[in-house]
């Protein structure tokens, strides 16, 4: 194998993820005012910094930050990355466009035919490795990951059977234990190619159509701790657990 070659296969091999942090955050805003709620302090440190740790813990060192409001200070912390073990760019929004828009900004920094992509604002201990192994086993197009809820009324429901998606956002008035998005997803280049530009929801716009379309999306359910730091009720529990040592390497 050429060196060329070999560099090339390595750089494809490397896993990447695009971290959205361009969210305007105004549920946080009570108690987080001067900065975007992905960089919210969290014992001095950055809610994103935990984020990105995790990942890295996984053996995902090359991260793309999607930014918007107030991004340039994502970019004054994380700078070349260096200093937390990754690689890191900056995809910027002029305008706020929605998760799918997000994805297909930053994918213009993609080296490899998949990555990883999740919210900045939420925390997941989780096997990394499970999502290009689903892709393989179920040639998908897109992996993610479910979690089980005690109510699903919130939420809208996502189920699969046998690995693959078979509904997703479903609303139900019906209060009963179930499995929702996770918001974690493994999306291949093909699929973000397809996404239109401007302001697009991937939740609400491109997963519905590409189910309806019959491209393979498929994933699991897991298990691990988890938090979503939108509300300031969850953004104290989480200071709590850094604390005590509930969330540590």
């Amino acid at each position: 194998v050429s060196t060329a070659k070999k560099g090339k296969t390595e750089q494809e091999n490397k896993m990447q993820a695009i971290l959205l942090a361009g969210g305007l955050g105004t549920r946080l805003r009570s108690v987080v005012s001067d900065r975007p709620k992905p960089m919210a302090l969290i014992e001095d440190k950055p809610f994103m910094e935990y984020v990105t740790r995790e990942l890295v813990r996984s053996g995902i060192t090359e991260i793309i930050f999607a930014v918007g409001y107030k991004g340039s200070m994502v970019e004054e912390y994380f700078g070349d990355g260096s200093r937390f073990e990754i690689t890191a760019s900056y995809a910027y929004e002029e305008e706020l466009l929605g998760t799918a828009g997000a994805i297909k900004n930053a994918a213009r920094f993609m080296t490899g035919g998949q990555v990883f992509v999740l919210n900045a604002d939420t925390f997941y201990r989780i096997d990394y490795s499970r999502f290009p192994k689903l892709c393989e086993e179920k040639q998908l197009d897109m992996a993610l990951v479910l979690r089980e809820v005690p109510d699903i009324t919130r939420y809208g429901e996502a189920t699969l059977i046998d690995g693959i998606l078979t509904g997703f956002n479903e609303k139900s008035a019906e209060k009963r234990p179930g499995t929702i998005n996770g918001g974690i997803y493994l999306l291949s280049k093909d699929l973000i190619q397809d996404i239109p530009a401007g302001k697009v929801s991937l939740e609400n716009e491109m997963i519905p159509k590409w189910m309806k379309e019959g491209r393979r999306l498929g994933g699991f359910v897991n298990d691990g701790y988890f938090i979503d730091i939108g509300v300031p009720e969850d953004y104290f529990r989480f200071q709590k657990d850094v604390e005590e040592g509930v969330i540590a390497w």
